[in-house]
């Protein structure tokens, strides 16, 4: 569990803290970075981008991960990531999404403030994308369902 955390406003405020004064890596956005924001969170695009159009959802408030957010903050996540779908939607045409929130080191999470990864994905970009989200761990990808 994360320490308690100061309020602060993610983009417009470059002293974002914790309750250990930690930086967020997400506490000097440029303004230009950011396409959309409201009371809870931010869109920007990935910096590492796995496909055309991949955008990050990141609280405003600076919290380990999704089991941090408040309930209100937990509402607004999906309302949030629909917008962050008709913003790729506007500049390109996907086939399909992953969404992705890495909880934990455990879980490959590397970025220790929220973030919701939107990762369009296109058909034929990778052989065979059965199994999804499956992939992250090797070996369970591909399974066999009953006919």
């Amino acid at each position: 569990m994360s320490p308690q955390t100061t309020p602060s406003t993610v983009g417009s405020s470059p002293s974002l803290t914790t309750g250990d004064n930690a930086m967020s890596l997400f506490s000097d956005l440029e303004k230009e970075r950011i396409l959309f924001q409201d009371e809870h969170f931010l869109i920007i695009r990935d910096g590492y981008p796995v496909s055309p159009g991949h955008l990050l959802v990141i609280s405003n408030r600076v919290v380990e991960s999704y089991f941090d957010l408040t309930d209100e903050e937990r509402a607004a996540l999906g309302p949030m990531i629909l917008k962050a779908k008709g913003i790729i939607e506007a500049e390109h045409k996907p086939s399909g999404y992953n969404i992705g929130m890495n909880c934990g080191l455990a879980a490959g999470q590397t970025v220790m403030h929220f973030h919701c990864h939107l990762i369009p994905r296109y058909d034929g970009d990778v052989e065979n994308p059965r199994g999804g989200v499956r992939g992250v761990i090797p070996g369970k990808m591909n399974y066999k369902t009953s006919p």
